[in-house]
């Protein structure tokens, strides 16, 4: 009884303080941009002021944290499903897939990733999200199944590695479409709009439902494939659907943002250290996590340099390998 108290009371407390951080992070991205800071309150009279805030910041400031908020979710479903906590939405293809369907889509459709019509936002989600799955069906075939996850691991590698040198490829014989595809291998939100805003919310509310019911099929994978089986669980059905929302989830994300790395990696990791919960709340949390994570990054990728800004994507390699460095040598001298 004293435990569950002490856990209920650590969640409020985590929730307060994650709602607390992402709405001050919101006003800082809708104060931080090219043109230096800018007050949002009390509102400014400069029209043109206004018109940058709401039309340019706002909605990229957004698509950060819906984008991160995506990558969070399938981190934790791909830690889960595969019972390691190294697992993270990249790992059987569906980044190198969704990449492989934003060059197609970028010359097919004879677009740009700065678009801001709505079905050219849509064609370009939707290819992405077909490679990332396409991806992750190449990655289950080879790997005979779901069942051995070193195999699927492994085929995961082998997949993405292949895609990418197709991607490569395809991008050298459009040279059109380089500048477009260097942008989205770095990882940006500056081609962000409220088009890829609407597209990503619609996406992340359907995968958040999907994956929280099924957050017991997870559950019962902490205990072992033989003991979830004995539970009752559909166990390769649960899987399927758990992989077709994490390449929609991971698809979506990268398809608006580009590859962002570390990010769904990351989150669940934040979120097991500070509470021990069950899945059904870790996916939450991991959600929430990975929002604040990229938003937060993309603010110190406007401000660092500005009026320049680096590519997010880069900053947010370089914060995460310092933290799996951190992680690495925390774990080493625990183990002293």
């Amino acid at each position: 009884m004293v435990q569950h108290h002490f856990q209920r009371s650590q969640i409020q407390r985590l929730t307060y303080a994650v709602i607390i951080l992402t709405l001050v992070l919101f006003l800082l991205g809708m104060s931080v941009g090219s043109t230096g800071f800018t007050m949002i309150w009390p509102p400014s009279s400069d029209s043109s002021a206004l018109q940058i805030m709401w039309d340019i910041r706002l909605p990229r400031t957004l698509a950060a944290w819906l984008a991160g908020a995506l990558l969070g979710l399938a981190g934790a479903i791909a830690q889960g499903l595969f019972r390691n906590p190294l697992a993270d939405p990249y790992l059987l293809g569906s980044a190198s897939g969704a990449t492989l369907g934003v060059a197609l889509s970028l010359v097919m459709l004879s677009t740009t990733l700065f678009t801001e019509n709505w079905l050219q936002r849509l064609g370009i989600t939707s290819i992405a999200f077909i490679g990332a799955l396409a991806g992750v069906v190449i990655t289950v075939i080879l790997a005979r199944g779901f069942q051995h996850t070193f195999r699927l691991l492994l085929a995961g590698v082998i997949v993405g590695v292949i895609l990418a040198a197709i991607s490569s490829f395809f991008a050298i014989m459009h040279p059109e479409i380089l500048p477009a595809m260097q942008s989205f291998m770095l990882g940006t939100t500056s081609f962000a709009g409220w088009s890829a805003c609407q597209l990503m919310s619609v996406v992340l509310i359907t995968c958040c439902l999907v994956a929280w019911s099924l957050s017991k099929a997870l559950d019962a994978l902490t205990l072992g494939e033989l003991t979830a089986i004995s539970l009752g669980m559909r166990l390769n059905f649960a899987r399927g659907i758990l992989i077709v929302v994490l390449a929609l989830a991971t698809g979506a994300a990268v398809s608006q943002v580009g590859l962002i790395a570390f990010v769904g990696l990351a989150a669940p990791h934040l979120a097991r250290s500070l509470i021990k919960v069950v899945h059904r709340t870790l996916l939450i949390y991991s959600t929430l996590i990975g929002g604040i994570l990229l938003l937060g990054a993309d603010i110190l990728a406007r401000a660092l340099i500005a009026p320049q800004e680096l590519p997010v994507g880069l900053l947010t390699a370089i914060l995460g390998g310092s933290y799996l460095l951190w992680l690495m040598h925390a774990g080493q001298n625990r183990a002293k």
